[in-house]
């Protein structure tokens, strides 16, 4: 289960910096598309940016030659966001976040946090001043300024009803512990999902969410399975999609109920949700899982990888799927009889 291992990794990092410290900068290595890669992103369908570990960020117009370029971190990156072709952000271990204003090319240091010694997970602007980024243990960080502050806030409607009742009680019994207790108390929020006015949220303990006020207020959806979601979609024809734990997808008519599981034949975990131009939906999973529907996600075919490599994250691009693995960058070209690299 490659995405929970990389989120307890996250959770044993630690030192204390903030964007005005000492910065330690990535180190260019020969090898960086080879090597584990957590997130990847397309801008405008002209440019591809990947993230990974030790502070792996890399550029490519292309998909097939790719440029490193020097961050100022070497912590482990795990997501990559765009809001438009010039201003992007990356966010990763020990509450890193970085900000670039030119594609890519430079990045500076807009926050991080050792102490709480856990990793975001996501990120998502609706513009260019505001945004929110999520991660391990209910890590939620807001900004209205593009990042030059961050603000931390704790979404007590995702806590359990034994756990809020527990925590109502510690708050006047003993303070100290009360705060210490709410640092880890929340589940993971795995995904952060912008999809028009709406975002939708999912993580650990089947926690699926949607706000329309960019996360000040969330509605959870009724529990459909207990486990965790990494990923969810809107699909060609409007319907959502989420995946998860166990080789579990299910989907939903337009306004997310109810929802239907789709049959995988697979128990692999699943990390990422793929579109293609022509209509088909692409699911990528641990262990070479790639599936494919063309149904608008009602069913799916399990195609495999010969090489069992997990695949992390990807986008459509150039009319193949461009995923990032354990093993760095993988094109992937889809037909009927399977797919070839």
């Amino acid at each position: 289960m490659l995405r929970i291992l990389i989120v307890c990794l996250g959770c044993f990092l630690g030192g204390a910096v903030n964007a005005n410290d000492a910065i330690t900068s990535s180190m260019l290595a020969p090898l960086a598309e080879k090597s584990l890669l957590l997130d990847i992103t397309s801008i405008q369908q002209k440019k591809l940016v990947a993230v990974g570990e030790r502070g792996h960020v890399l550029l490519s117009v292309d998909g097939n030659n790719w440029q490193q370029v020097s961050v100022p971190t070497q912590e482990t990156l795990t997501s990559v966001f765009f809001i438009n072709n010039l201003v992007g952000w990356a966010v990763g271990h020990n509450s890193t976040i970085l900000k670039t204003t030119n594609g890519g090319n430079n990045w500076h240091l807009q926050y991080s946090n050792p102490s709480l010694q856990k990793p975001l997970l996501d990120i998502v602007f609706k513009d260019p001043f505001h945004g929110v980024a999520v991660g391990a243990y209910g890590q939620f960080l807001r900004t209205i300024d593009g990042g030059k502050t961050w603000l931390s806030e704790f979404h007590e409607e995702f806590l359990l009803e034994e756990d809020k009742a527990f925590l109502d009680e510690l708050k006047v019994d003993d303070e100290e512990a009360y705060f210490d207790e709410r640092e880890s108390i929340l589940p993971h929020f795995n995904r952060i999902i912008s999809d028009g006015r709406t975002t939708y949220l999912v993580g650990e303990i089947g926690l699926i969410a949607k706000s329309n006020d960019l996360g000040l207020t969330w509605t959870k959806f009724d529990e459909i399975y207990r486990g965790s979601f990494f990923d969810l979609s809107r699909t060609h024809e409007g319907n959502l999609v989420v995946a998860g734990l166990r080789g579990h997808v299910f989907r939903s008519l337009k306004n997310g109920t109810p929802w239907q599981e789709s049959k995988t034949d697979t128990t692999s975990l699943l990390n990422s949700i793929v579109l293609s131009d022509e209509g088909r939906i692409f699911i990528l999973g641990n262990n070479g899982v790639i599936l494919e529907s063309h149904d608008d996600g009602h069913s799916f075919v399990l195609k495999m990888q010969p090489d069992g490599k997990s695949l992390i994250a990807g986008v459509w691009f150039n009319n193949r799927i461009v995923a990032v693995s354990d093993v760095g960058i993988k094109n992937i070209f889809m037909n009927s009889s399977g797919f070839n690299y």
